[in-house]
């Protein structure tokens, strides 16, 4: 798939999670709004149906500052209690709708806010459908005294980390990158790595994984639900 391909199938589908939020959405709600190349597409594609958000919980400064640019009220999730929907990307997604976040950075919040939702709407290409996880490197939010430890940690259970240079969280942490993984059972990995003493949280989005996949295709957007 060029470039170009892509970029036009990430924003038929930010345009088709704008339609799903306006028909989706209740009157007087907020909307929860991840981060990335993809969820910025759908946050221009909300600019016509602005009005109907009351506001929105943003997973990080990029996007809220975004928000704010277009108009749309921010929220501090603390003064928040319900999250109808929240939509966000994945740089992964396997056939049961667990998936690898965290290529842009933002997967502590954006693991917080999906946990508060009611929907996790996911929306992608499908260059980022997998059998299995893994292909993509798993991020690791650490904390920075706990980079070395938490590398150690992740060797042995078969990963090879990368400190991700230069970068530093929202939450003033730090990434390891983790790749060699095949992950048979994203369940049970998200909470071994969870245990790992200097985590922060990880990339795994499976114990609560996507309700809803809005997928570009060459042929149109699918909307498909998980079983």
């Amino acid at each position: 798939m060029s470039p170009e391909q892509q970029a036009a199938l990430k924003k038929s589908v930010a345009i088709a999670a704008a339609d799903y939020v306006a028909a989706n959405l209740p009157k007087g709600s907020i909307l929860g709004v991840g981060t990335g190349s993809t969820a910025n597409l759908f946050i221009d594609a909300l600019v016509p149906i602005r009005e109907k958000i009351r506001g929105a919980v943003a997973s990080s400064k990029a996007t809220a500052d975004k928000l704010t640019a277009i108009g749309i009220p921010l929220f501090d999730l603390n003064d928040v209690d319900v999250i109808p929907i929240y939509v966000d990307g994945a740089d992964e997604i396997d056939p049961g709708f667990s998936m690898i976040k965290g290529g842009g950075g933002a997967l502590t919040r954006e693991k917080i806010i999906a946990d508060v939702a009611d929907q996790f709407v996911c929306i992608a290409d499908d260059s980022k459908c997998v059998q299995t996880l893994g292909r993509f490197p798993l991020p690791i939010e650490v904390i920075p005294m706990a980079v070395a430890q938490v590398a150690r940690a992740v060797s042995k259970l078969g990963g090879k980390p990368m400190l991700r240079e230069g970068f530093m969280t929202d939450n003033g942490n730090q990434i390891l990158d983790v790749s060699g993984l095949s992950v048979s059972d994203p369940v049970a990995f998200e909470s071994t790595l969870n245990q790992i003493v200097g985590t922060v949280t990880n990339g795994l989005f499976a114990r609560r994984g996507a309700d809803v996949l809005l997928l570009g295709t060459a042929q149109g957007v699918n909307i498909s639900r998980r079983a």
